[in-house]
């Protein structure tokens, strides 16, 4: 009897002490979730809406009447921002632009945290600034003809895979008459435009395989984990039970597959590196990195970093940015008639005699808008990539304690009816106003928000506010990603005519598939050449 009593009060203590750790949060700190034990509230959220954790926010935002979600992912405090404002206000301030010390940041850079994406402080402001300094140099993040050819070439070349037959085994993986593999045959030019930047070289049309093999590899890393990193950041341990499961091994194969492409590439740069003579950026990073050994033992500067400055920005350019196009050309086909306005302004603004050029763009407006309205419609990195609170501060009225991660919620921004009125329908004519694109009208953020300035520089536009040109996590590729979706997917339409693979009308999207960024399957669709 006094057994059983005692095991009564034992259970009951532990479920007193369950309940409190449960409930027991930093003071102030925003409504959310009760914690559960080992996980915290991850398996709540999960289960608030399966493979949707953008979704599960905003009904959690709606279940505690709150802009601001607060819970736990085991130990680490966790603020979800589902309001338009506040968004803007976390992207602005300074004391947000923290990134978490995880294992998903660790596996992919040797171990320790290098490259631009899950670096701060110090670290990060260098050489995110180096970089963007000089690879401005050789044509990214501005217009550059040089890289508007290479980008324009490649893309014929894709296009003449189609119109007059493969050469190879590889080729016929991607094009097969006249189907072609999504989203992969976006993959070359895309890519090729990136390594002319880094090393003013491309990869022949017999090359290509290699540049399929990068966008195959960023799609698996992008594919391996979710928006927040999933168990695998809260328990790194069950890397080593269950590797394929946690999605441990996509993630460090997809980043190898990268990482060892620039390996070489660096190595070559570093054996025939001269110091009179400055070829492309490997050159100019390398004489930085020279320079520093010899002037600074604390040097940020290294060959690791430079593999992982190269990798971080070629995981978006090799998938990110091609699976806009593809559910772009999923919604054409939920749509039909998206297609034919398209083909009627490229006819009668550039005809079919040459390709679209970034001259064209401004006149191509519902071309430009439906790229827009595709990043506003389908936000492909739902709860962006997460900050950490660099110190203790506030937002929205309520106490964020230092280390704490922050996710902002684009899709509430993207889907806000006070913004846009009908978010639910896909309709790129909310960007034009008397025939051309008004930027302002764009509030979207799918690339990050920069800092307002006190005056505007030259050529920079703002976006209610903000310069979409500048700012502190502001997508370092966004000028890139902008001018090479114009180009490819202008130049794509101008040629095919594109229908369902097996002639039956689509008549419902694709399931998504939750991962680092928002993707759908691989898929084939039918092209039919425009142009002899």
């Amino acid at each position: 009897m006094i057994g059983l009593l005692a095991l009564v009060a034992l259970l009951s203590l532990s479920v007193i002490c369950l309940w409190k750790k449960a409930y027991n949060r930093h003071e102030n700190f925003p409504p959310g979730p009760p914690s559960l034990p080992i996980y915290g509230a991850y398996w709540i959220i999960v289960a608030k809406a399966f493979n949707n954790l953008a979704l599960a926010t905003i009904r959690l935002a709606k279940e505690y009447n709150t802009k601001l979600v607060g819970l736990y992912l085991g130990p680490i405090p966790l603020v979800l921002v589902n309001d338009s404002t506040l968004i803007k206000e976390v992207l602005n301030r300074e004391e947000f632009d923290g990134r978490l010390d995880t294992v998903i940041s660790r596996a992919r850079g040797f171990w320790k945290i290098l490259g631009i994406f899950f670096t701060d402080g110090f670290f990060w402001h260098t050489q995110r600034r180096f970089s963007l300094r000089y690879m401005r140099d050789w044509g990214f993040g501005r217009r550059c003809n040089a890289l508007e050819e290479t980008i324009t070439h490649d893309t014929k070349e894709m296009i003449d895979m189609v119109q007059n037959g493969t050469t190879t085994d590889e080729e016929k993986k991607i094009v097969n008459g006249n189907l072609i593999y999504l989203p992969h045959f976006f993959d070359v030019p895309f890519v090729n435009g990136l390594v002319q930047v880094f090393v003013q070289k491309t990869f022949a049309r017999k090359e290509y395989s290699q540049l399929w093999r990068l966008g195959k590899s960023a799609l698996k890393f992008q594919r391996s984990t979710n928006d927040l990193g999933g168990a695998l950041v809260i328990t790194p341990w069950i890397k080593n039970l269950f590797p394929n499961i946690s999605g441990y091994n996509d993630l460090t194969n997809g980043t190898k597959g990268i990482s060892d492409f620039y390996e070489e590439l660096i190595k070559d740069a570093i054996d025939t590196y001269e110091d009179t003579h400055e070829r492309h950026f490997f050159d100019a990073y390398i004489k930085k990195m020279k320079q520093e050994t010899e002037e600074n033992q604390r040097t940020t500067y290294s060959a690791e970093q430079l593999q992982l400055i190269c990798t971080d920005y070629t995981f978006p350019t090799a998938s990110a940015t091609e699976m806009t196009l593809t559910i772009l050309l999923e919604r054409i086909l939920l749509q039909p008639e998206l297609q034919d306005k398209i083909h009627e302004e490229l006819d009668r603004v550039v005809g079919r005699d040459r390709m679209p050029t970034l001259d064209d763009r401004q006149n191509l407006p519902f071309t430009e808008a439906c790229i827009r309205e595709m990043l506003r419609f389908e936000t492909l990195v739902p709860l962006g990539v997460p900050h950490r609170a660099m110190n203790d501060t506030t937002l929205g009225g309520y106490d964020i304690p230092e280390g704490s991660s922050v996710a902002v919620n684009l899709v509430a921004l993207h889907m806000d009816e006070k913004i846009w009125g009908d978010p639910q329908n896909f309709r790129p004519e909310r960007f034009i106003v008397d025939g051309k694109v008004q930027v302002s009208l764009d509030k979207s953020l799918p690339f990050g928000a920069g800092r307002q300035r006190t005056c505007e520089p030259s050529g920079y536009v703002i976006v209610h506010g903000y310069y979409l040109t500048s700012g502190r996590r502001l997508c370092a590729g966004e000028t890139y990603a902008r001018h090479s979706m114009f180009l490819i997917f202008a130049a794509f339409m101008q040629a095919f005519q594109v229908s369902t693979a097996d002639g039956k009308p689509l008549t419902q999207p694709a399931k998504r598939i939750q991962g680092i960024i928002t993707t759908i399957p691989e898929f084939w669709v039918r092209v039919t050449p425009r142009i002899g």
